[in-house]
């Protein structure tokens, strides 16, 4: 199993991605559970409506109405708590690929084995790309299905599409997490560092319309590919696809170069 470095990170995970995959349906269950007594209050769009404008940018998509299902999944569970989720699994995995391995001392026993280094990291990097996918995937199947038991129905091909751009922005962040890692087999810095980085650029998209200073930045931020164009009302941004695919392809080539050119701790 150790020449087949994709096989054998998805089989490290086989305790790990249970959990992450029940938190998913839990976290969705909770939300359909609310819903019902929730639509068609306008009381929630008038609280909405009376929160500063600041608040509503970070912490509620724009335009979302929340006593229909699509503004409600927008703003309960897309705006904040489903991309934390996501982000927060393809960080631990994208750390746990090199500077994981590293930390246990079992990356030199993987280097031992007729694989080059460049194919650990695309390996490494494709079970990310697989478990996160995974996880977007579930969250959309469970949406449709548990909205439906509760009323709340939803677009299956727009969920499809949120899901899409969830599991990309998770991606972009994994990706650097897993490049830096790579780069500098430093655990803590793999984790720290994406953490620090994605709530900056959360902040930069949230307020990036209402501060001068930081509008030229909003749409470099990840989570403007991620939700500007409304992929739950519109369907999928294509060019912020590509944007975050060429990102990810950026990241996992440095973490190609930078793993390449390093002595790794024994």
């Amino acid at each position: 199993m150790l020449h087949d470095v994709l096989r054998k990170t998805l089989h490290d995970q086989r305790r790990s991605y249970p959990a992450w995959c029940v938190a998913i349906l839990l976290l969705v269950a909770m939300y359909v559970a609310l819903w019902p007594s929730i639509k068609g209050q306008p009381s929630m769009q008038d609280f909405l409506a009376q929160m500063p404008e600041a608040f509503r940018n970070l912490f509620a998509m724009a335009g979302a109405d929340m006593s229909t299902p699509v503004g409600y999944i927008q703003i309960e569970l897309l705006s904040f708590m489903g991309p934390v989720l996501v982000l927060l699994y393809a960080v631990s995995a994208g750390s746990a690929a090199v500077a994981g391995e590293e930390d246990r001392r079992t990356l030199d026993l993987l280097l031992t084995t007729p694989v080059t280094r460049s194919r650990v990291v695309v390996d490494k990097a494709l079970a990310m790309v697989v478990g996160t996918l995974g996880l977007t995937a579930l969250l959309g199947v469970a949406l449709v299905a548990e909205g439906r038991l509760a009323g709340m129905d939803l677009p299956a091909g727009n969920v499809a599409a949120a899901m899409l751009h969830l599991a990309l922005l998770g991606l972009v962040f994994g990706s650097l997490s897993l490049a830096i890692g790579a780069a500098t087999g430093r655990l803590g810095a793999s984790r720290g560092v994406p953490v620090g980085v994605a709530v900056l650029a959360y902040v930069v998209n949230g307020l990036g319309g209402l501060v001068d200073w930081l509008s030229p930045f909003q749409k470099v931020s990840p989570f403007y590919q991620y939700g500007a164009h409304d992929p739950l009302r519109n369907g999928v941004s294509w060019p912020a696809v590509g944007v975050a695919v060429a990102t990810v392809v950026v990241l996992v080539a440095v973490a190609v170069v930078g793993f390449d050119r390093r002595d790794v701790a024994s």
